[in-house]
């Protein structure tokens, strides 16, 4: 139990979205009605903001948001679905509902996302239910892959590296099924699409108005940080010695949120709080979950994420709080070092003689055009392998748990469509990421995911004549500074301002335990390559041997570093 009381706002300072939470009835709201609604293709935002805890949300086309208008025409609306994977994991049956409700509903296009889930976009509202009940059938779900709850638990993703891999999966599947809202309304609406009478719904760790904001969780097992660790609400930080798990050191208040202009808000990366035993994890996680839900700022949604409880209250009053709540304190801290962060691209072998094989995505997007059917491709994998197909943090798959006479064909297979084994491009590209960003995200302020392979194939000619053609460093762009595909840990961040306007971050370290700087504020494109163009050649001159960009132009004075989120805004 607390020893304090957490604070009670009174009800006119709550946000208009905690008011609409309290009134949902568990989360249905007028969802059903506003589905069957005809005369509007869109639903109220009433009905929206608890959608997002459903697992998807409006989108309008906004490239097509002016004509329409300009015709007094509703905006293009359509949906996004999000398909929660924990840990990146389907069986291939389970890929192939996906692509089939790709090709049905969702535009003939699949996304993987920076946190190891899938979106459907484009998704008209006579046929939401239907792709959500479809999503169900396949014994998957979209439940609390958004809205302000946990979200998709993240992962190192092949399980079958190591024993010790395989125990933090089966935690963190375990963690993430425990953190899993409770209430029928999901069943209710997308499955027996009817409303039960006398529903008696309990959240017994959430509670009826669920948390303040969103919660992200990951796990990592270093050597390798591919799930950024320290950007996630609670990060785990796996310790092993001589191939066994022992526990996990704790991570709390990382996040990549900010809004433009406005310093109050700020990335931030988490803070090492101690150790605990493997069968600890849950009641930790359970924990750090209820404090955010009693102590999270439910005023101003900018300012409810677990980062500002933390920085508000200080990290030596969460400490006690946490200890206050478990009965007990962690552990001290156990050593660690992160030396890695991306895929490990092509083939490699698992102690139990089977193989995998890792694969570029670019941007996560999974689409047929006539120069590349991807989505095609991966379906022909997908029922050549008939087991594990795994998401990486880097939108990129593993084919996992290959035997030994399929890998032929998948070779095969692979080989007929050009899939990338991370030897057909630059390293620079492998490393790098991209948000959805235009058309279709509502929050998207400038191109991403659409100009990112231009973006790329610039920067590659850059650092080819510099002579660096096989560096890998760390890009990732965005349309707005919500901070999707985590931009602010990037050693080159790019986050939109405007239309062909963006931020220039630079200085993220290579493992992802540093925050980058802003270098050069709403830049168009031609100014933001001319800014890079001198950094880069100095970089190819005066590097020391093994040096990374983002360590370099902290060490020359390009950029200050930051300590911490509340000096993200401070002149470089």
């Amino acid at each position: 139990m607390s020893r304090y009381e957490p604070p009670q706002p009174p009800p006119e300072k709550l946000s208009e979205v905690e008011h609409n939470k309290a009134a949902s009835r568990f989360l249905r709201g007028t969802l059903l009605e506003s589905l069957a609604d005809r005369v509007t293709s869109g639903i109220p935002e009433r009905d929206n903001q608890l959608l997002k805890f459903h697992g998807s949300y409006l989108q309008d086309d906004r490239d097509l948001r002016n004509e329409r208008a300009k015709q007094k025409l509703e905006p293009a609306w359509s949906f996004m679905v999000r398909v929660r994977a924990p840990g990146g994991v389907v069986v291939a049956d389970q890929w192939l509902a996906l692509t089939d409700l790709a090709r049905r509903y969702g535009g003939n296009s699949l996304r993987l996302t920076s946190r190891q889930a899938f979106e459907l976009h484009g998704i008209i509202k006579w046929q939401l239910q239907d792709t959500i009940a479809g999503i169900n059938a396949a014994l998957l779900s979209t439940i609390a892959a958004c809205g302000d709850v946990n979200r998709n638990v993240m992962c190192t993703p092949n399980p079958h590296q190591s024993k010790a891999h395989a125990q933090v999966w089966q935690w963190v599947q375990r963690m993430g099924e425990h953190l899993t809202p409770r209430t029928r309304a999901y069943h209710e609406i997308w499955v027996e699409r009817r409303k039960v009478v006398d529903t008696r719904d309990e959240e017994p760790i959430y509670g009826p108005t669920y948390l303040p904001r969103k919660f992200k969780i990951g796990a990592a097992i270093p050597p390798c940080n591919d799930v950024d660790v320290f950007s996630q609400d609670l990060g785990f930080i796996a310790i092993v010695e001589k191939g066994e798990l022992i526990g996990f050191n704790v991570v709390v208040g990382g996040g990549m949120g900010m809004t433009h202009g406005e310093p109050a808000t700020y990335p931030q990366v988490g803070t090492v709080l101690g150790f605990h035993a493997p069968e600890e994890l849950i009641d930790v996680a359970e924990k750090v979950v209820t404090i955010q839900r009693d102590y999270g700022d439910r005023t101003n949604r900018k300012h409810a994420r677990l980062k500002y409880t933390i920085d508000d209250r200080g990290v030596d009053w969460f400490i006690e709080e946490l200890a206050a709540r478990r009965g007990r304190a962690l552990q001290p801290a156990r050593p660690f070092e992160f030396t890695e962060r991306g895929d490990r691209f092509g083939w490699t072998d698992g102690p139990d003689g089977r193989s995998h094989l890792t694969l570029y995505v670019e941007c996560g997007r999974l689409r047929d055009t006539p120069e590349r059917p991807l989505l095609t491709a991966f379906e022909e994998i997908a029922r050549a392998h008939g087991g594990e197909m795994r998401l990486t943090p880097s939108q990129n798959v593993i084919v996992a748990g290959v035997a030994p006479e399929r890998r032929a064909e998948i070779e095969r297979i692979a080989s007929r469509y050009a899939l990338d084994d991370g030897s057909g491009g630059s390293a620079v590209r492998r490393e790098s990421m991209a948000c959805v960003s235009f058309p279709l995200c509502p929050l998207a302020m400038a191109e991403a995911e659409r100009y990112f392979p231009d973006l790329m194939t610039r920067l590659e000619r850059m650092l080819a004549d510099a002579g660096l053609a096989s560096e890998p460093i760390v890009v990732r762009m965005t349309g707005c500074p919500n901070g999707c595909v985590r931009p602010y840990l990037a050693e080159i961040g790019l986050v939109g301002k405007a239309l062909g306007r963006y931020n220039l971050y630079l200085g993220g370290d290579r493992v992802g335990t540093r925050l980058n700087r802003l270098f050069r504020e709403n830049a168009d494109t031609e100014e933001i390559f001319a800014s890079l163009e001198p950094i880069i050649r100095q970089f190819a001159a005066e590097r020391k041997s093994g040096e990374h960009f983002g360590d370099y132009v902290i060490r020359a004075g390009i950029v200050a570093p930051v300590t911490s989120g509340r000096d993200f805004h401070s002149p470089r």
